[in-house]
């Protein structure tokens, strides 16, 4: 591909211009993580495939986008941000394009896999061409207009995309929610290949794609094996794929311990505050990205709500994450992991009162058991994505701290999908018990890996850094 060498002054305009772009990136794969949480019902209906389909459809696309996150950093280094961003660009469109088209189950997932994959090559170049071409000034004010945005399109993938299903725009159903990637992702390109500034490639920088590609493998045979066992039973294809999993992730382990370029630096792990924000992180993220998943469909499989109707019961939960990440930017510095653990048990708490009212009321949880309890996860949530990582980096040397950021948001990537898959096979595996009994063992589940969680944060640093502006 073919892209301009000449780099427009960074004057105002282009400043704004490039941050429109970077935000319609950012905002595509935002809505994208989470806009199949409330579509997956019309999707199975639609294309006639069986529910196990559903933990599928949110696991492909964030596997992809995780496991090749940090990949997808060091080509944009080597390669050049500018190029590897408009190739992300392009292929994410067209992976979308595949998903609002697609004419089956196997397809679509397919696409999504497209999706993820372009999309990891698509998001880490934005800031690192902001971070490197923009003046200071301007870029402390693109910080504060970028960060308040992503908050918006983060909570309101799910109100959007049941707005959209409603709809039945062109009388397409659930696909548009894909296609609009179509108009909003033609646009930044417009804009990309006008305006977008051009850092210089760093040719010397190091690609370790034996590792990149254990680790997707070894992604896709554990998640492959645990999901597929737990929806239709334990076989001789089921266990070989977790053994098989399991194994690539140990070559994974061996290979950057030896690797002169590893995707994630020696140095780091051997942090222990470091690689307990890893773990606490995998298990937050994972809980949360699954539980946020059911319960959306709780909603429309248990309640009989609408796509539309099922969004605005999940506003209180958008609110209460602005709230709780209001909390943490307020507090982080002052209380450090202690606030991990408050995020902890408030997640506690307001899983334990869901559950309570699904155990009450079964299948006719009423709107205000739904407004405390949501409400109460979602302001721990805010609370534990904003606190954990930032914990997980109080200790570090400023020099680590980019390649630690990096790492952990490929790993945050990571556990929305296992999160997302592995909570959901749960849920659909004990559906035919009724969705209020599914919808207590799924609880009853997040509920202990939360307890797991406390027992980690005692390992965590006890002073934290200050959120990202």
């Amino acid at each position: 591909m073919t892209t301009s060498t000449t780099t427009p002054p960074v004057t105002a305009r282009v400043v704004w211009l490039t941050l429109i772009v970077v935000v319609l990136a950012d905002a595509m794969d935002l809505m994208d993580a989470t806009i199949a949480n409330v579509a997956a019902p019309s999707i199975v209906s639609e294309l006639g495939v069986s529910e196990n389909v559903i933990p599928w459809l949110g696991a492909s696309y964030a596997l992809a986008l995780g496991s090749l996150l940090v990949l997808g950093g060091r080509a944009g280094d080597k390669l050049g941000q500018r190029r590897t961003f408009l190739t992300g660009m392009i292929g994410f469109i067209i992976g979308s394009a595949l998903a609002g088209f697609a004419p089956n189950a196997e397809i679509l997932i397919a696409a999504r896999v497209i999706q993820g994959a372009f999309g990891a090559l698509l998001i880490p170049q934005g800031m690192a061409i902001m971070a490197a071409t923009f003046p200071k000034p301007m870029l402390q004010k693109a910080f504060a207009v970028f960060a308040p945005m992503l908050g918006v399109f983060a909570v309101g993938g799910p109100i959007l995309g049941g707005l959209i299903i409603d709809a039945n725009l062109f009388g397409l159903g659930w696909r548009p929610i894909f296609l609009i990637n179509i108009v909003l992702g033609g646009g930044a390109l417009i804009l990309a290949f006008r305006y977008l500034p051009t850092v210089p490639a760093q040719r010397s920088t190091r690609i370790d794609l034996i590792g990149s590609i254990l680790l997707a493998l070894a992604l896709f045979g554990l998640l492959f094996g645990l999901v597929t066992g737990s929806s239709d039973g334990w076989n001789m294809l089921t266990i070989g794929s977790v053994i098989i999993g399991l194994i690539l992730l140990g070559l994974f382990g061996w290979r950057q311990a030896r690797a002169d370029e590893p995707l994630l630096p020696r140095s780091l792990l051997a942090n222990r505050g470091f690689t307990s924000g890893l773990i606490v992180g995998l298990c937050v993220f994972a809980s949360f990205s699954g539980l946020m998943y059911v319960i959306s469909l709780f909603f429309q499989l248990g309640l009989g709500y609408s796509p539309t109707k099922t969004s605005l019961n999940l506003i209180p939960l958008t609110i209460g994450i602005m709230v709780g990440s209001g909390i943490a930017n307020a507090l982080i510095l002052k209380l450090g992991r202690r606030l991990v653990l408050i995020g902890m048990l408030t997640t506690i708490l307001g899983t334990g009162l869901l559950l309570i009212f699904v155990l009450i009321s079964g299948a006719q949880v009423i709107w205000w058991q739904n407004l405390i309890a949501t409400s109460l996860i979602g302001i721990a949530a805010g609370i534990c994505f904003n606190s954990v990582f930032n914990t997980a980096l109080g200790n570090l040397k400023p020099e680590e701290a980019g390649s630690a950021s990096g790492s952990l948001s490929a790993i945050q990537q990571i556990a929305n999908g296992i999160g997302s898959a592995l909570v959901t096979t749960i849920f659909i595996g004990t559906l035919a018990s009724g969705t209020a009994t599914a919808m207590m063992t799924t609880l009853i589940v997040i509920l202990a890996i939360a307890v797991l969680c406390l027992l980690a944060v005692p390992l965590l640093p006890r002073s934290a850094v200050a959120l990202a502006e």
